[in-house]
């Protein structure tokens, strides 16, 4: 093998022709790419403004708006749906208050023209018509104003009814007369004497009825259950309210079959003789209260 060095002349050309390229050559390749560079892009641009490709990108667009359009409604009409079911629920409640307020005109034998629980203002629109997917949202507005309507008026109506059959149950019924039991005795009665605990003379604001525990008490009068509570020195005690500022008082008691607010007549069971409270036996303490205080009953219950 043979070397042939390279002679000083032959080095000098070499780097001449380096230094031409990189002077005139390169350049003109940079050029050369950049207008390669600039045609794509303005091919790319081209295409950017090209109607039919606009067209594409706003038909994706719209399926994608109607899309979001189709899940609203779809939201919407489950919403509408719900509510659909709420106006028949409220609709068979309104239904239960015409049947409970009929009923109540008769057994209170009070003029039905008077309390017509059974006529409800008109409901228009026939419901055989309705879209499949129900009652509009004007319809279901419409609906919900009319059955508002209808329970403000059905919840006046009862009030009325309440205040007429409270005055005919308990007319002529309220003053307080008799005893609160049948089978017992008076073991202390109004007025002052030894307190059965301490020994002192102290004042003793009502009649305490003696008797077998678990035996029946009564209510004197009509009216209705004011108070009913455990009371440290009463016990099991009931409050029955007769109108007229007059007020009854069953302490001691072992049982109470009453509740607050329930309207009861003369004569009615409302209690059991016990020994809760401050007590030293079976019995039942009666008061009589008017106008916020105490008053003998003796005249009432007949000794």
């Amino acid at each position: 093998m043979k070397i042939i060095p390279l002679s000083r002349s032959t080095h000098f050309a070499l780097a001449s022709n380096v230094a031409y390229l990189s002077r005139y050559a390169l350049p003109v390749l940079v050029l050369a790419i950049m207008a390669i560079a600039l045609v794509y892009g303005g091919y790319r641009y081209g295409a950017s403004k090209n109607p039919v490709a606009e067209a594409g990108a706003w038909r994706k667009s719209l399926t994608e708006q109607q899309q979001l359009l189709g899940q609203a409604k779809l939201k919407m009409n489950a919403n509408l749906d719900a509510l659909t079911q709420r106006i028949g629920l409220l609709q068979a409640h309104v239904n239960r208050i015409n049947a409970l307020g009929s009923r109540l005109v008769t057994m209170a034998e009070i003029e039905a023209k008077e309390f017509d629980f059974l006529h409800t203002p008109a409901m228009g629109g026939p419901d055989s018509e309705l879209s499949p997917g129900g009652y509009e949202s004007q319809e279901i507005n419409k609906i919900l104003e009319l059955l508002e309507l209808q329970l403000l008026e059905k919840e006046q109506q009862l009030s009325l009814l309440d205040d007429v059959i409270i005055d005919k149950t308990l007319q002529g019924k309220t003053k307080p007369e008799g005893r609160p039991v049948v089978d017992g005795w008076i073991s202390s009665a109004y007025g002052y004497r030894n307190d059965p605990f301490s020994g002192k003379r102290q004042f003793h604001h009502g009649v305490d009825f003696a008797g077998a525990e678990g035996s029946p008490i009564f209510t004197v009068a009509s009216g209705i259950v004011a108070n009913v509570k455990k009371h440290p020195q009463y016990g099991n005690m009931l409050e029955i309210d007769h109108g007229n500022g007059y007020i009854t008082r069953y302490a001691h008691t072992s049982k109470i079959l009453v509740e607050v607010g329930q309207v009861v007549k003369r004569g009615q069971q409302v209690a059991e003789i016990g020994n809760t409270g401050r007590s030293t036996g079976p019995h039942v303490h009666f008061e009589v209260i008017k106008e916020g205080n105490t008053i003998n009953p003796s005249n009432m219950i007949g000794g």
